[in-house]
């Protein structure tokens, strides 16, 4: 039964008394241990962990705009050929047929063998 009265003994000291607890002796502040702060390091991290994902956001961003940019320089230079293209098959289509490759040879002063060229001078200037 000695440990029922250890528990009526307990029980019959002030609340107050029973919370407190014995201190540390205190120790001179040059010899003082500096104790490690958990929450100030979790915010730490949480800080640099944060940075990182802006970091990583803000470079994948400007890799997309840097990307769309490209993409549209890209894109006119596509209509600018396309253009030229269209041109050049114009010119083509144009340089195959009979009619113009003879007005061609004509001003360049080309006849057919079996023609007579006249050469008029003294016409007025139109």
């Amino acid at each position: 039964m000695p440990q029922a009265y250890a528990d009526r003994a307990r029980a019959a000291r002030p609340v107050a008394a029973r919370r407190k607890r014995p201190s540390k002796p205190a120790r001179a502040a040059s010899g003082a241990i500096p104790r490690v702060r958990w929450d100030r390091v979790g915010r730490l991290t949480m800080l640099c962990v944060l940075a990182a994902l802006l970091y990583l956001y803000l470079s994948a961003g400007l890799h997309m705009y840097s990307t769309w940019g490209q993409s549209r320089r890209e894109k006119a230079a596509v209509a600018t050929l396309e253009r030229e293209h269209a041109s050049l098959a114009r010119q083509h289509e144009a340089l195959g047929r009979q009619g113009t490759i003879e007005a061609e040879a004509r001003r360049l002063g080309m006849k057919r063998s079996n023609e007579l060229q006249y050469e008029l001078g003294g016409l007025p200037a139109n």
